[in-house]
Protein backbone atom coordinates (compact mmCIF):
# COMPACT_ATOMS: atom_id res chain seq x y z
CA UNK A 1 0.00 0.00 0.00
CA UNK A 2 3.07 2.12 0.84
CA UNK A 3 4.23 1.93 -2.08
CA UNK A 4 1.11 2.66 -4.44
CA UNK A 5 -0.20 5.17 -2.61
CA UNK A 6 3.52 7.08 -2.83
CA UNK A 7 3.77 5.83 -7.11
CA UNK A 8 0.30 7.30 -7.44
CA UNK A 9 1.23 10.76 -6.25
CA UNK A 10 4.56 10.45 -7.40
CA UNK A 11 2.94 10.88 -11.05
CA UNK A 12 0.80 13.61 -10.22
CA UNK A 13 3.29 15.89 -8.82
CA UNK A 14 5.92 15.03 -11.12
CA UNK A 15 8.11 11.98 -10.63
CA UNK A 16 11.79 12.58 -9.65
CA UNK A 17 14.59 12.76 -11.66
CA UNK A 18 16.28 9.84 -10.32
CA UNK A 19 13.21 7.70 -10.58
CA UNK A 20 12.21 8.69 -14.12
CA UNK A 21 15.85 7.23 -15.12
CA UNK A 22 14.75 4.11 -13.44
CA UNK A 23 11.93 3.29 -15.01
CA UNK A 24 13.46 3.90 -18.04
CA UNK A 25 15.77 0.86 -17.13
CA UNK A 26 12.75 -1.08 -15.93
CA UNK A 27 13.27 -4.28 -18.16
CA UNK A 28 17.02 -3.88 -18.01
CA UNK A 29 18.96 -2.88 -14.94
CA UNK A 30 19.84 0.40 -13.43
CA UNK A 31 23.21 1.91 -13.94
CA UNK A 32 26.32 1.52 -12.05
CA UNK A 33 27.40 4.40 -9.69
CA UNK A 34 30.49 4.24 -12.09
CA UNK A 35 28.27 4.18 -15.18
CA UNK A 36 26.56 7.50 -14.09
CA UNK A 37 29.46 9.05 -13.45
CA UNK A 38 31.72 8.66 -16.64
CA UNK A 39 28.66 9.04 -18.74
CA UNK A 40 28.00 12.55 -17.08
CA UNK A 41 31.85 13.71 -17.15
CA UNK A 42 31.96 13.13 -20.51
CA UNK A 43 28.80 14.83 -21.35
CA UNK A 44 30.57 17.75 -19.72
CA UNK A 45 33.45 17.69 -21.76
CA UNK A 46 31.23 18.86 -25.02
CA UNK A 47 29.31 21.86 -22.63
CA UNK A 48 30.00 25.41 -22.75
CA UNK A 49 28.30 27.95 -20.22
CA UNK A 50 27.10 31.12 -22.14
CA UNK A 51 26.50 35.22 -20.33
CA UNK A 52 23.52 36.35 -22.20
CA UNK A 53 21.86 39.48 -22.21
CA UNK A 54 19.08 39.84 -20.05
CA UNK A 55 16.38 39.82 -23.29
CA UNK A 56 17.48 37.89 -26.62
CA UNK A 57 15.98 35.61 -28.94
CA UNK A 58 16.52 32.10 -27.92
CA UNK A 59 16.05 30.55 -31.68
CA UNK A 60 18.70 32.84 -33.07
CA UNK A 61 21.09 31.72 -30.14
CA UNK A 62 20.63 28.03 -30.85
CA UNK A 63 20.94 28.71 -34.96
CA UNK A 64 24.16 30.41 -34.53
CA UNK A 65 25.73 27.50 -32.31
CA UNK A 66 24.07 25.29 -34.33
CA UNK A 67 26.50 26.09 -37.10
CA UNK A 68 29.27 24.71 -35.30
CA UNK A 69 27.70 20.86 -34.68
CA UNK A 70 24.57 19.49 -33.15
CA UNK A 71 22.86 20.66 -29.69
CA UNK A 72 21.60 17.48 -27.23
CA UNK A 73 20.18 20.18 -24.47
CA UNK A 74 20.60 23.21 -23.38
CA UNK A 75 18.57 25.36 -20.96
CA UNK A 76 18.51 29.13 -19.52
CA UNK A 77 19.59 29.86 -15.76
CA UNK A 78 20.33 33.35 -13.58
CA UNK A 79 23.48 33.67 -11.55
CA UNK A 80 24.50 37.72 -11.83
CA UNK A 81 22.36 37.65 -15.02
CA UNK A 82 21.21 35.13 -17.85
CA UNK A 83 23.12 32.15 -18.84
CA UNK A 84 22.69 29.62 -20.81
CA UNK A 85 24.49 26.05 -20.57
CA UNK A 86 24.72 24.21 -23.87
CA UNK A 87 25.54 20.46 -24.66
CA UNK A 88 26.86 19.48 -27.92
CA UNK A 89 26.37 16.08 -29.28
CA UNK A 90 30.30 16.25 -30.12
CA UNK A 91 33.13 17.37 -28.70
CA UNK A 92 34.47 19.11 -31.91
CA UNK A 93 31.81 21.15 -31.73
CA UNK A 94 33.37 23.01 -28.66
CA UNK A 95 36.57 23.50 -30.41
CA UNK A 96 34.94 24.68 -33.70
CA UNK A 97 33.10 27.38 -31.49
CA UNK A 98 36.27 28.60 -29.19
CA UNK A 99 38.30 28.75 -33.04
CA UNK A 100 35.59 31.85 -33.74
CA UNK A 101 35.50 33.68 -30.67
CA UNK A 102 36.90 37.01 -30.01
CA UNK A 103 38.97 37.66 -27.45
CA UNK A 104 37.84 40.66 -25.24
CA UNK A 105 39.81 43.89 -25.70
CA UNK A 106 42.12 45.42 -23.12
CA UNK A 107 41.30 49.01 -22.86
CA UNK A 108 40.70 49.36 -18.74
CA UNK A 109 41.91 45.75 -18.00
CA UNK A 110 44.92 43.24 -19.25
CA UNK A 111 43.01 40.27 -19.62
CA UNK A 112 44.74 36.34 -19.14
CA UNK A 113 44.57 34.88 -22.73
CA UNK A 114 43.20 31.53 -21.34
CA UNK A 115 40.36 30.16 -23.73
CA UNK A 116 37.73 28.71 -21.50
CA UNK A 117 34.01 27.11 -22.43
CA UNK A 118 32.87 30.35 -20.63
CA UNK A 119 31.69 32.87 -23.08
CA UNK A 120 29.29 35.87 -23.41
CA UNK A 121 27.13 36.54 -25.47
CA UNK A 122 26.44 40.36 -26.56
CA UNK A 123 24.04 42.00 -29.46
CA UNK A 124 25.66 44.13 -31.71
CA UNK A 125 22.45 46.30 -32.77
CA UNK A 126 20.35 45.64 -29.44
CA UNK A 127 18.02 48.81 -30.33
CA UNK A 128 16.68 47.23 -33.93
CA UNK A 129 16.30 42.95 -32.74
CA UNK A 130 14.62 44.62 -29.41
CA UNK A 131 11.13 43.05 -30.95
CA UNK A 132 12.27 39.93 -31.45
CA UNK A 133 13.11 39.70 -28.20
CA UNK A 134 11.27 37.89 -25.61
CA UNK A 135 12.08 36.60 -22.24
CA UNK A 136 13.40 32.96 -21.51
CA UNK A 137 12.29 30.33 -19.70
CA UNK A 138 15.39 30.28 -16.46
CA UNK A 139 15.61 27.10 -14.59
CA UNK A 140 15.52 27.45 -10.94
CA UNK A 141 19.00 26.63 -9.27
CA UNK A 142 17.48 26.58 -5.46
CA UNK A 143 14.99 25.38 -3.25
CA UNK A 144 11.93 27.42 -1.95
CA UNK A 145 12.11 29.08 0.89
CA UNK A 146 10.69 26.69 3.95
CA UNK A 147 7.73 29.02 4.58
CA UNK A 148 6.67 28.05 0.94
CA UNK A 149 6.96 24.41 1.08
CA UNK A 150 4.97 24.59 4.59
CA UNK A 151 1.88 26.21 2.28
CA UNK A 152 2.59 23.26 -0.31
CA UNK A 153 2.64 20.50 2.12
CA UNK A 154 -0.90 21.83 3.83
CA UNK A 155 -2.55 20.40 0.11
CA UNK A 156 -1.39 17.25 0.70
CA UNK A 157 -3.49 14.12 1.84
CA UNK A 158 -0.66 12.26 3.71
CA UNK A 159 2.29 12.29 5.83
CA UNK A 160 3.86 10.31 3.03
CA UNK A 161 2.64 12.73 -0.03
CA UNK A 162 3.87 15.50 1.71
CA UNK A 163 7.53 13.94 2.08
CA UNK A 164 7.30 13.09 -1.68
CA UNK A 165 6.38 16.93 -2.29
CA UNK A 166 9.51 17.70 -0.17
CA UNK A 167 11.47 15.50 -2.11
CA UNK A 168 10.47 16.77 -5.44
CA UNK A 169 10.75 20.65 -4.47
CA UNK A 170 14.63 20.05 -2.90
CA UNK A 171 16.62 17.19 -5.07
CA UNK A 172 19.22 18.24 -7.42
CA UNK A 173 17.06 18.46 -10.69
CA UNK A 174 18.79 17.70 -14.04
CA UNK A 175 20.05 20.70 -15.10
CA UNK A 176 21.57 21.29 -11.68
CA UNK A 177 23.78 18.67 -12.01
CA UNK A 178 24.99 19.05 -15.38
CA UNK A 179 25.95 22.56 -14.12
CA UNK A 180 27.86 20.47 -11.29
CA UNK A 181 29.29 18.14 -13.76
CA UNK A 182 30.64 21.35 -15.93
CA UNK A 183 32.26 23.51 -13.04
CA UNK A 184 34.06 20.33 -12.55
CA UNK A 185 35.13 20.15 -16.24
CA UNK A 186 36.12 23.73 -16.01
CA UNK A 187 38.55 23.57 -13.09
CA UNK A 188 39.89 20.27 -14.43
CA UNK A 189 40.88 22.30 -18.24
CA UNK A 190 43.02 24.13 -15.77
CA UNK A 191 44.34 21.32 -13.94
CA UNK A 192 45.65 19.45 -17.08
CA UNK A 193 47.71 21.73 -17.96
CA UNK A 194 49.84 21.01 -15.09
CA UNK A 195 48.74 17.11 -15.40
CA UNK A 196 47.26 16.25 -18.61
CA UNK A 197 46.06 12.77 -17.71
CA UNK A 198 44.49 14.11 -14.56
CA UNK A 199 40.27 14.55 -14.18
CA UNK A 200 38.67 16.66 -11.41
CA UNK A 201 35.14 14.51 -10.57
CA UNK A 202 32.51 15.38 -7.67
CA UNK A 203 31.68 13.37 -5.09
CA UNK A 204 29.60 13.26 -1.73
CA UNK A 205 25.93 15.50 -2.15
CA UNK A 206 26.38 15.99 -5.92
CA UNK A 207 26.45 12.28 -6.54
CA UNK A 208 24.97 10.37 -4.25
CA UNK A 209 21.15 11.39 -4.89
CA UNK A 210 21.06 12.94 -1.29
CA UNK A 211 22.49 16.12 -3.06
CA UNK A 212 19.59 19.54 -2.01
CA UNK A 213 19.46 22.81 -4.34
CA UNK A 214 21.78 24.88 -3.53
CA UNK A 215 24.44 22.46 -1.51
CA UNK A 216 28.19 22.93 -2.02
CA UNK A 217 30.29 21.18 -4.80
CA UNK A 218 32.64 18.69 -3.40
CA UNK A 219 35.20 17.73 -6.07
CA UNK A 220 38.23 15.75 -6.25
CA UNK A 221 41.60 16.10 -8.57
CA UNK A 222 42.29 12.11 -9.78
CA UNK A 223 45.57 10.55 -10.95
CA UNK A 224 44.15 6.93 -10.73
CA UNK A 225 44.28 6.77 -14.48
CA UNK A 226 47.58 7.73 -14.61
CA UNK A 227 48.52 5.18 -12.23
CA UNK A 228 46.65 2.75 -14.08
CA UNK A 229 48.48 3.75 -17.11
CA UNK A 230 51.86 3.04 -15.63
CA UNK A 231 51.21 -0.46 -14.24
CA UNK A 232 50.28 -1.07 -17.84
CA UNK A 233 53.58 -0.23 -19.28
CA UNK A 234 55.47 -2.51 -16.84
CA UNK A 235 54.42 -5.63 -18.52
CA UNK A 236 57.49 -6.50 -21.01
CA UNK A 237 61.26 -7.16 -20.97
CA UNK A 238 62.09 -3.70 -20.61
CA UNK A 239 60.94 -1.05 -17.78
CA UNK A 240 61.07 2.78 -19.17
CA UNK A 241 59.48 5.26 -16.34
CA UNK A 242 59.21 8.91 -16.23
CA UNK A 243 61.38 10.94 -14.29
CA UNK A 244 59.50 12.88 -11.72
CA UNK A 245 59.96 15.09 -8.40
CA UNK A 246 60.30 13.05 -5.56
CA UNK A 247 58.81 13.97 -2.13
CA UNK A 248 58.95 12.74 1.58
CA UNK A 249 55.18 11.84 1.48
CA UNK A 250 52.01 11.87 -0.39
CA UNK A 251 50.60 13.88 2.00
CA UNK A 252 52.93 17.04 1.17
CA UNK A 253 52.46 16.06 -2.92
CA UNK A 254 49.11 16.99 -2.43
CA UNK A 255 49.59 19.98 -0.35
CA UNK A 256 51.98 21.58 -2.94
CA UNK A 257 50.09 20.13 -5.81
CA UNK A 258 46.71 21.85 -4.51
CA UNK A 259 48.91 24.95 -3.73
CA UNK A 260 49.96 25.70 -6.80
CA UNK A 261 46.63 24.59 -8.38
CA UNK A 262 44.47 27.21 -6.32
CA UNK A 263 47.57 29.66 -7.41
CA UNK A 264 46.53 29.38 -10.64
CA UNK A 265 42.48 29.40 -10.57
CA UNK A 266 42.91 32.26 -8.08
CA UNK A 267 45.09 34.26 -10.69
CA UNK A 268 44.08 33.04 -14.20
CA UNK A 269 40.75 31.36 -13.81
CA UNK A 270 37.74 33.40 -14.95
CA UNK A 271 34.79 33.48 -12.11
CA UNK A 272 37.17 31.98 -9.39
CA UNK A 273 36.92 34.18 -6.47
CA UNK A 274 37.56 33.73 -2.86
CA UNK A 275 40.39 31.19 -2.43
CA UNK A 276 41.40 29.75 0.16
CA UNK A 277 43.74 27.59 0.62
CA UNK A 278 43.38 24.85 3.53
CA UNK A 279 46.28 22.75 3.04
CA UNK A 280 46.64 21.88 7.09
CA UNK A 281 43.50 20.20 7.65
CA UNK A 282 43.29 16.35 8.02
CA UNK A 283 42.06 16.51 4.03
CA UNK A 284 43.63 19.66 2.53
CA UNK A 285 41.52 21.48 0.05
CA UNK A 286 41.11 24.33 -2.16
CA UNK A 287 37.79 26.56 -1.22
CA UNK A 288 36.69 29.04 -3.57
CA UNK A 289 33.42 30.82 -4.97
CA UNK A 290 32.80 29.70 -8.83
CA UNK A 291 30.70 32.64 -10.29
CA UNK A 292 29.55 31.12 -13.51
CA UNK A 293 27.70 28.33 -11.86
CA UNK A 294 26.77 30.10 -8.70
CA UNK A 295 28.45 27.26 -7.01
CA UNK A 296 30.85 27.23 -3.39
CA UNK A 297 33.47 24.42 -4.32
CA UNK A 298 35.73 22.27 -2.69
CA UNK A 299 38.59 20.67 -3.72
CA UNK A 300 40.75 18.12 -2.74
CA UNK A 301 43.05 15.31 -4.47
CA UNK A 302 42.37 11.86 -4.83
CA UNK A 303 40.08 10.23 -1.93
CA UNK A 304 38.99 7.20 -2.48
CA UNK A 305 37.15 6.21 0.36
CA UNK A 306 35.02 9.59 -0.02
CA UNK A 307 33.98 7.81 -3.50
CA UNK A 308 33.16 4.54 -1.96
CA UNK A 309 30.95 6.51 0.65
CA UNK A 310 29.10 8.33 -2.18
CA UNK A 311 28.79 4.75 -3.84
CA UNK A 312 27.64 3.35 -0.87
CA UNK A 313 24.67 5.92 -0.41
CA UNK A 314 23.92 6.15 -4.16
CA UNK A 315 22.87 2.42 -3.50
CA UNK A 316 20.65 2.82 -0.64
CA UNK A 317 18.95 5.97 -2.67
CA UNK A 318 18.26 4.03 -5.66
CA UNK A 319 17.02 1.17 -4.15
CA UNK A 320 13.85 2.14 -2.91
CA UNK A 321 11.81 5.82 -3.28
CA UNK A 322 11.27 5.72 1.00
CA UNK A 323 14.64 5.87 1.35
CA UNK A 324 15.37 9.96 -0.16
CA UNK A 325 12.40 10.69 0.83
CA UNK A 326 12.88 10.00 4.59
CA UNK A 327 16.45 11.57 4.40
CA UNK A 328 15.26 14.80 2.84
CA UNK A 329 12.19 15.35 5.31
CA UNK A 330 15.02 14.75 8.14
CA UNK A 331 17.31 16.80 6.95
CA UNK A 332 14.95 19.71 6.51
CA UNK A 333 13.65 19.18 9.61
CA UNK A 334 16.61 19.41 11.28
CA UNK A 335 17.87 22.50 9.59
CA UNK A 336 14.73 24.42 10.77
CA UNK A 337 15.24 23.40 14.45
CA UNK A 338 18.84 24.59 14.26
CA UNK A 339 20.08 20.58 14.63
CA UNK A 340 22.51 20.81 11.41
CA UNK A 341 24.18 23.98 10.44
CA UNK A 342 26.15 24.99 7.15
CA UNK A 343 29.33 25.46 9.03
CA UNK A 344 31.29 23.16 11.00
CA UNK A 345 30.63 22.83 15.01
CA UNK A 346 29.23 20.68 17.56
CA UNK A 347 26.20 20.16 15.79
CA UNK A 348 24.98 17.22 14.03
CA UNK A 349 26.12 17.23 10.22
CA UNK A 350 23.73 16.17 7.31
CA UNK A 351 26.78 12.97 6.87
CA UNK A 352 25.77 11.61 9.86
CA UNK A 353 22.03 12.31 10.26
CA UNK A 354 22.32 10.64 6.57
CA UNK A 355 23.70 7.42 8.07
CA UNK A 356 21.64 7.61 11.05
CA UNK A 357 18.91 7.07 8.83
CA UNK A 358 20.02 4.52 6.91
CA UNK A 359 21.17 2.65 10.05
CA UNK A 360 17.46 2.68 10.96
CA UNK A 361 16.25 1.57 7.88
CA UNK A 362 18.38 -1.61 8.43
CA UNK A 363 17.18 -2.20 11.82
CA UNK A 364 13.39 -2.18 10.13
CA UNK A 365 11.55 -5.70 9.87
CA UNK A 366 12.51 -6.98 7.53
CA UNK A 367 14.99 -4.00 6.77
CA UNK A 368 14.22 -1.79 3.81
CA UNK A 369 17.74 -2.00 3.08
CA UNK A 370 20.95 -4.17 3.30
CA UNK A 371 24.31 -4.03 6.37
CA UNK A 372 27.17 -2.95 4.51
CA UNK A 373 28.47 -7.06 5.30
CA UNK A 374 25.28 -8.09 3.10
CA UNK A 375 26.22 -5.92 0.46
CA UNK A 376 30.22 -7.49 0.50
CA UNK A 377 28.69 -10.68 0.48
CA UNK A 378 27.30 -9.72 -3.10
CA UNK A 379 30.62 -7.99 -4.72
CA UNK A 380 32.41 -10.39 -7.00
CA UNK A 381 35.58 -9.87 -8.32
CA UNK A 382 35.78 -6.55 -10.05
CA UNK A 383 33.98 -4.90 -6.68
CA UNK A 384 37.03 -6.05 -4.12
CA UNK A 385 38.57 -2.85 -3.42
CA UNK A 386 41.07 -2.56 -0.53
CA UNK A 387 42.29 1.19 0.03
CA UNK A 388 44.85 2.10 2.78
CA UNK A 389 44.23 -1.27 4.39
CA UNK A 390 40.32 -0.96 4.60
CA UNK A 391 38.21 -3.05 2.94
CA UNK A 392 35.72 -1.16 0.83
CA UNK A 393 34.43 -4.24 -1.44
CA UNK A 394 30.76 -4.40 -1.88
CA UNK A 395 28.45 -5.20 -5.11
CA UNK A 396 27.88 -1.95 -7.87
CA UNK A 397 25.31 -3.70 -9.79
CA UNK A 398 22.12 -3.00 -8.18
CA UNK A 399 19.95 -5.61 -9.88
CA UNK A 400 22.28 -8.24 -7.70
CA UNK A 401 20.20 -7.03 -4.48
CA UNK A 402 16.81 -8.10 -3.68
CA UNK A 403 14.41 -5.67 -3.50
CA UNK A 404 12.91 -5.84 -0.19
CA UNK A 405 9.39 -6.94 1.40
CA UNK A 406 8.87 -4.00 3.62
CA UNK A 407 5.38 -2.34 3.04
CA UNK A 408 5.69 0.39 5.78
CA UNK A 409 4.29 3.75 4.93
CA UNK A 410 6.78 7.34 5.19
CA UNK A 411 4.23 8.36 7.79
CA UNK A 412 5.25 5.45 9.66
CA UNK A 413 8.94 5.10 9.04
CA UNK A 414 8.61 8.98 10.07
CA UNK A 415 7.55 8.36 13.73
CA UNK A 416 9.05 5.62 14.23
CA UNK A 417 12.58 7.19 13.53
CA UNK A 418 11.93 10.07 16.10
CA UNK A 419 10.55 6.99 18.76
CA UNK A 420 13.80 5.04 17.89
CA UNK A 421 16.11 8.12 18.98
CA UNK A 422 14.14 9.42 21.42
CA UNK A 423 14.85 6.11 23.08
CA UNK A 424 18.15 5.16 21.99
CA UNK A 425 20.73 4.52 24.76
CA UNK A 426 23.71 6.74 23.31
CA UNK A 427 25.56 6.61 26.79
CA UNK A 428 26.23 2.60 25.90
CA UNK A 429 25.32 1.70 22.24
CA UNK A 430 27.07 3.13 18.78
CA UNK A 431 25.83 3.04 15.49
CA UNK A 432 27.01 0.15 13.33
CA UNK A 433 26.26 -0.23 9.63
CA UNK A 434 28.39 -2.40 8.27
CA UNK A 435 26.63 -4.85 10.56
CA UNK A 436 23.22 -3.36 11.03
CA UNK A 437 23.20 -3.01 14.93
CA UNK A 438 24.04 -1.70 17.88
CA UNK A 439 27.37 -2.10 19.60
CA UNK A 440 29.34 -1.17 22.74
CA UNK A 441 30.69 2.38 22.46
CA UNK A 442 34.74 1.75 22.10
CA UNK A 443 35.09 5.39 23.49
CA UNK A 444 33.12 8.33 25.36
CA UNK A 445 31.76 10.24 22.53
CA UNK A 446 28.80 11.26 22.99
CA UNK A 447 27.18 10.37 19.81
CA UNK A 448 29.47 7.25 18.12
CA UNK A 449 28.65 6.66 14.39
CA UNK A 450 31.21 4.35 13.16
CA UNK A 451 32.60 4.77 9.50
CA UNK A 452 31.58 2.05 7.25
CA UNK A 453 34.91 1.61 5.61
CA UNK A 454 37.72 3.06 8.00
CA UNK A 455 36.59 1.15 10.67
CA UNK A 456 38.74 3.03 13.86
CA UNK A 457 37.23 5.94 12.91
CA UNK A 458 33.68 8.04 14.57
CA UNK A 459 32.24 9.96 11.94
CA UNK A 460 30.04 11.59 14.69
CA UNK A 461 33.01 12.69 16.79
CA UNK A 462 32.29 16.35 16.55
CA UNK A 463 29.18 16.29 18.05
CA UNK A 464 28.93 17.35 22.34
CA UNK A 465 26.73 16.12 24.77
CA UNK A 466 24.32 19.56 24.60
CA UNK A 467 24.15 19.44 20.93
CA UNK A 468 22.76 14.96 21.20
CA UNK A 469 20.40 15.73 24.00
CA UNK A 470 19.06 19.05 21.78
CA UNK A 471 18.26 15.81 19.29
CA UNK A 472 17.10 13.78 21.34
CA UNK A 473 14.36 16.20 22.68
CA UNK A 474 13.51 17.41 19.70
CA UNK A 475 13.14 14.01 18.26
CA UNK A 476 11.04 13.23 21.00
CA UNK A 477 8.52 16.13 20.76
CA UNK A 478 8.05 15.70 17.27
CA UNK A 479 7.02 11.82 18.14
CA UNK A 480 4.21 13.40 20.44
CA UNK A 481 2.93 15.95 17.75
CA UNK A 482 2.69 13.21 15.02
CA UNK A 483 0.98 10.90 17.75
CA UNK A 484 -1.19 13.31 19.85
CA UNK A 485 -2.28 15.64 16.64
CA UNK A 486 -5.95 15.98 15.18
CA UNK A 487 -4.67 16.02 11.79
CA UNK A 488 -8.82 16.90 10.40
CA UNK A 489 -9.16 19.66 12.98
CA UNK A 490 -5.86 21.15 12.44
CA UNK A 491 -6.58 20.91 8.65
CA UNK A 492 -9.95 22.60 9.51
CA UNK A 493 -8.29 25.32 11.41
CA UNK A 494 -6.11 25.91 8.47
CA UNK A 495 -3.06 25.11 11.03
CA UNK A 496 -0.03 23.29 9.87
CA UNK A 497 -0.18 19.37 10.25
CA UNK A 498 1.95 16.13 9.54
CA UNK A 499 5.36 17.19 8.40
CA UNK A 500 4.41 20.72 8.20
CA UNK A 501 3.67 20.71 11.64
CA UNK A 502 7.32 19.62 12.34
CA UNK A 503 8.78 22.21 9.97
CA UNK A 504 7.38 24.91 12.04
CA UNK A 505 9.53 25.88 14.72
CA UNK A 506 8.09 24.62 18.21
CA UNK A 507 6.19 26.96 19.84
CA UNK A 508 5.26 29.45 17.03
CA UNK A 509 1.94 28.22 16.13
CA UNK A 510 1.16 26.98 19.62
CA UNK A 511 2.69 28.51 22.57
CA UNK A 512 1.30 26.05 25.19
CA UNK A 513 2.92 23.31 22.90
CA UNK A 514 6.49 23.70 24.71
CA UNK A 515 5.42 23.14 28.12
CA UNK A 516 4.77 19.52 27.72
CA UNK A 517 7.81 18.54 28.52
CA UNK A 518 7.20 15.74 31.51
CA UNK A 519 8.89 12.38 30.54
CA UNK A 520 11.38 14.12 28.14
CA UNK A 521 14.35 13.34 30.03
CA UNK A 522 16.81 15.29 32.32
CA UNK A 523 16.60 18.84 33.60
CA UNK A 524 19.16 19.50 30.84
CA UNK A 525 16.92 18.52 28.04
CA UNK A 526 13.97 20.81 29.80
CA UNK A 527 15.94 23.89 29.50
CA UNK A 528 17.53 23.40 26.47
CA UNK A 529 13.49 23.15 25.44
CA UNK A 530 12.91 26.39 26.32
CA UNK A 531 16.21 27.73 24.82
CA UNK A 532 14.81 26.87 21.82
CA UNK A 533 11.83 29.10 22.15
CA UNK A 534 14.00 31.81 21.35
CA UNK A 535 16.35 30.48 18.82
CA UNK A 536 14.57 28.85 16.81
CA UNK A 537 12.68 32.00 14.92
CA UNK A 538 16.35 33.07 13.75
CA UNK A 539 17.21 29.10 12.52
CA UNK A 540 14.25 29.21 10.38
CA UNK A 541 15.34 31.99 8.48
CA UNK A 542 18.24 31.01 8.32
CA UNK A 543 17.14 27.82 6.60
CA UNK A 544 15.37 29.70 4.35
CA UNK A 545 18.36 30.91 2.87
CA UNK A 546 19.94 27.80 2.87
Amino acid sequence: EANQRGAKFLCIIKLPVASRKVNTEVNTRKKTFTEVQTERLEQAERTVLIKCPSRLNEKKLLQYLSSHGKINSHFFFENRGIHALVEFSEKSSVASLQDVVGIPKAAEHHVVPFKSRLFTFTLKNPVTKAAQETPVHLSPQSHIPVNELIQKLYRADSISSQMYILLNEYQLTEENTKLRFLACSLVQDFARAYFPDSTVKPFGSSVNTFGKLGCDVDMFLDFHDTQEHATQMKKGPFEMEYQMKRLPSERLATQKILSVIGDCLDNFGPGCMSIQKILNARCPLVKFAHQPTGFQCDLSVSNSIAIKSSELLYIYGNLDSRVRALVFSLRCWARVHGLTNSVPGTWITNFSLTMMVMFFLQKRSPPIIPTLDQLKELADEKDKHIIGGNDCSFVSDLSKINPTKNTETLDELLCDFFEYFGNFDFRKNSLNLRRGKEVNKPESSPLYIWNPFEQDLNISKNVNQPQLEKFVAMARESAWILQKEDRTQRMINKEPWGLAALLTPFGKSNPNKMRRTKGLGSETIRSLLDSLKLSNASNLQKAVGK
